[in-house]
């Protein structure tokens, strides 16, 4: 040691001048080397009490951790649970709320029903996953479109949801309604598809009188590529007191309802279609489907 035992004999003194380097912002290791104390023990010893200066604190990545333990603890929760809930070890939950009151013992029925609660929602969340992963693998069945697989798609998709004529009411138009974007982006590819130019298309909202109609307007010209004036006039439907509506809330956003001016002779073309499909579909002979 470089310095003799009588060296630390004035401990009071070497421990004003500690804490004054300490208070002036030095670390244990510039007080080290200014008072020549290589003894670690007698070093510690020297700042006790005296807090570090805020630079040589290290962030601890368990602070948050730790915080949140303790929170649980205070809301009775139990060393698995927190253990659990946290992803982290059963010591360091030990180690963090130990100074923290025990809960108190849960109803065994209680305790029962917050298992099977667990155990739920655990299942909830494997269903959840085989739930996506099977709609993503579907979607990757699919792959690329092809015409005649679009042609296909959207003459069932108009004959599912378009205006179609009627003996008692001839209606030879082309006329959809639905409140799904993505059934709206389908049908317009469809009409791209034919050839159908965006001029010959108008559009009109319709949407309850409670919600906001200059919103649905604009979220609806955005998804189509339209400017405000290529819309109609919005159609307000009336709400009905004795009815609990579910379509609520900052998504709805009505419905969009697309007409093609001078489409007659394309809604012929559609019927025409469509039977055909059926035909085919049903024939006998199902090698001669098309």
């Amino acid at each position: 040691m470089a310095h003799s035992h009588g060296k630390y004999a004035d401990f009071e003194g070497l421990r004003e001048r500690a804490l004054a380097l300490r208070r002036a912002g030095h670390s244990l290791r510039q007080i080290r080397d200014e008072l020549k104390i290589f003894n670690n023990d007698l070093l510690h010893r020297l700042v006790k009490g005296e807090p570090p200066p805020e630079w040589t604190r290290r962030p601890n990545a368990k602070d948050d951790l730790r915080a949140r333990a303790r929170e649980l603890r205070l809301r009775g929760w139990t060393y698995d649970r927190i253990e659990a809930e946290l992803g982290c070890s059963r010591s360091s939950v030990s180690l963090w709320v130990r100074d923290l009151p025990k809960p108190e013992r849960r109803d065994p029925k209680e305790q029962a029903r917050l298992a099977a609660r667990k155990r739920w929602e655990h299942e909830l969340a494997v269903r959840d996953e085989a739930r996506r992963e099977t709609k993503a693998a579907a979607r990757r069945e699919i792959g690329e479109l092809a015409d005649r697989e679009l042609f296909m798609a959207g003459v069932a998709l108009y004959w599912a949801e378009g205006t179609k004529d009627k003996p008692h009411a001839r209606r030879e138009r082309i006329a959809f309604v639905n409140s799904d974007p993505d059934v709206i982006r389908l049908f317009l590819a469809w009409l791209d598809l034919l050839g159908v130019e965006r001029e010959r298309v108008g559009y009109r909202v319709m949407i309850h009188e409670s919600a906001d109609a200059g919103a649905a307007e604009k979220y609806w010209a955005e998804l189509v590529g339209a400017t405000p004036g290529a819309f109609g006039k919005t159609t307000l439907k009336r709400h009905n007191p004795k009815t609990v509506r579910k379509n609520v809330g900052a998504g709805y956003r009505g419905c969009l309802v697309l007409t093609v001016r001078q489409s007659a002779e394309l809604y012929r073309r559609i019927e025409g279609w469509w039977y055909g499909i059926v035909g085919a579909a049903t024939a006998p002979d199902l090698r001669n489907r098309t």
